[in-house]
Formats: C-alpha cells, structure tokens, sequence
C-alpha cells in the first residue's frame, strides 16, 4: 500500500514544486510545501475520492491549500522594479533592508529540458513573470496560475479553492486586469530557441570577460532593464546599463571567471571575481530574458542563498575548474 501510494504520487513532484514557487516565489519554501503536501497527502489517502476528481488535482487542492497557508504570515517577494522608482545608473547602492526578494529557480531542480521535466511549462517560469505574480493576492495569484498556467477548468480551481465558479472568475478577472497594467503577461515574450538564447549569453559572457563594455551594448536591447536585488536601484536603456559596467569594471576590476548556469527556463552565469588573495570569490548570479531583438531584461543577483540553491562554490582557486568556465 505504502509502496503503491508513492509510486502514484511521485510523478507530479516537480511540476508541484513548479507551482508552489509561481506562487510563493521563493526555493526553498517551495521544497518545503512541497514536502508538506505528501505528507499530507499521505495522512488523508484513505479519504482520496476518485470519484470527486483526478489524483492530480487532488494533489493540487492540498498544495495549494498549504501555500495559501504559508502567505498568512509571509510578505509577497517582489524585485526592485516593482517596488520603487527606477534610479540613474551611477547612483550609490542602497540596500533594501528587511525586503524579502523574489529568488531564481535552478533549472535541475525541475529537471528542465527532458522528459522528466516536460510537464512544467518554462514560459509560466520566467523571472519576470513569478515577480508580477507577486503583485497580486493570493487567492488572485492562485486563482490565475490554476487558470492561465495550468489549464484547471472554472469548476475544477473552484474545487481547489474551495470556492465557487463566480469569485474564482472574480479573481482571475481582477488577476488579468493588474497584470494588463504592468505590461508582463506570461505570452508576451517573442523568445529565440534555447540554443539560440544561451549562444547569445555566452556571446555576452565573452565580452564581460574582455571587460569590452561596448561589446556587452550590442547585445541588449533599447529598452533592456537591470535590476540587482538586494539594492534596490534599477534602471533602463542600453547607455545607462553601459555606464554601469563601466562603473562595475573600475571598482571591481577586470579579471573574471564566469560559470554558465540556468535559471527560470532561462539562461544566466554566475560571476567569480579575483580576490585579493588570488582566488576567485562568487559575486553574482544573473539571469537573462533573451528575445529576438536582444538580452531584455539582466537581474542580478547577490545572495548566499542563491548562491547555495545553484551549488555555487563560494570560491574558485586560480587554477581554471573543470567544466564550461569563461575567463582569461
């Protein structure tokens, strides 16, 4: 029976895990509700019906139950650009304090890109589109992702919710309507094939190493965005983000080592700069949105516990590391 249960259930792990991240925004909290939803399903599995709905959805009202929960006491995870103005790009750093940030999801925890992970749709991952989720309540942030992500019918998220068909169809309308006004919806992005992305980033990657600021501005796109959580400045347009790479190379130095990673379903590196004895400590973690006419978005992020997510190592010797390092 224990044996039988497992190997029912452990099929939709990882595209639970997707979605309690869409809705909860953070890696770690996600692992944890998810951990939380098979123990309680394994409590309840005598009270599963079949005849009420799919194993699937069943599995998806106690996870979604469990991170409504969760936000009760937990604050939305925003990035800077949807909670202060933008700044100039030569401005002094201010840190965000107690802001508790939207954090990236490694691409090999869902396994994207075989088979195991063909159930977790990348474009409902992008950065971008986890950070608008925030913007909306929870019930609205649940009700859309049961909805526009995951496809569950009207009646089917009612269910989950434990709601009815008309404030579900409430709340999604509210959902779609702050969504609208902050210009991210999860399809509007005109995006490259994943070769064709990572190329790009690894074309930026070389330039970064070369320190060849000019380089990086060829990739990017007019309107391209920079934001870099913890501070909370951010800031728009292929000249200001060249003169913060200016401003990046003067201060911090020339000599890298870059580490390509995946994030969101989409491509990034982590960043290694020479400390000053002699060993590259990690510095950054960035992820790109890519699309046809360039690198649109970069956020950067400068957090241990990002860092421990990806595997990072908090320092590489000065020897070059095995695998696909960029560096001079």
């Amino acid at each position: 029976m224990v044996e039988d249960f497992g190997r029912r259930v452990e099929p939709y792990r990882r595209e639970l895990l997707a979605h309690c991240y869409r809705v909860l925004g953070s890696v770690h909290d996600a692992e944890d509700l998810v951990q939380e939803t098979y123990l309680r399903a394994w409590r309840a599995r005598d009270r599963y019906d079949p005849a009420r709905g799919s194993l699937r959805t069943w599995l998806y009202r106690i996870a979604t139950h469990a991170c409504l929960t969760a936000l009760e006491t937990r604050g939305r995870r925003p990035l800077p650009s949807g909670m202060v103005a933008d700044s100039r790009p030569l401005d002094p750093l201010v840190h965000g304090g107690e802001v508790t940030w939207l954090q990236p999801m490694p691409d090999a925890l869902l396994h994207l890109g075989d088979p195991a992970g063909a159930a977790v749709d990348r474009g409902s991952l992008r950065l971008a589109f986890v950070a608008a989720l925030q913007l909306l309540s929870a019930r609205q942030r649940a009700a859309l992702i049961l909805r526009e992500v995951l496809a569950f019918s009207a009646a089917e998220t009612a269910d989950i919710l434990g709601t009815s068909v008309a404030s579900v169809n409430s709340s999604l309308q509210r959902a779609r309507a702050r969504l609208s006004r902050t210009g991210v919806l999860e399809d509007q992005v005109d995006e490259p094939s994943q070769a064709e992305q990572r190329a790009c980033v690894d074309r930026y990657m070389t330039a970064f190493v070369n320190a060849d600021v000019e380089g990086l501005k060829r990739l990017l796109t007019d309107d391209v965005l920079m934001e870099m959580p913890p501070m909370l400045n951010w800031f728009v347009g292929r000249d200001n983000y060249g003169q913060f790479m200016d401003w990046v190379f003067d201060k911090a130095g020339t000599t890298w080592r870059l580490v390509p990673v995946a994030a969101n379903g989409q491509p990034g590196f982590a960043a290694y700069n020479l400390g000053a004895d002699g060993v590259f400590e990690v510095h950054t973690l960035q992820v790109f949105t890519v699309t046809t006419s360039g690198i649109d978005r970069n956020t950067v992020f400068r957090d241990p516990e990002v860092f421990a997510s990806f595997g990072l190592a908090p320092r590489l010797g000065i020897r070059r590391p095995p695998g696909h390092v960029f560096g001079r």
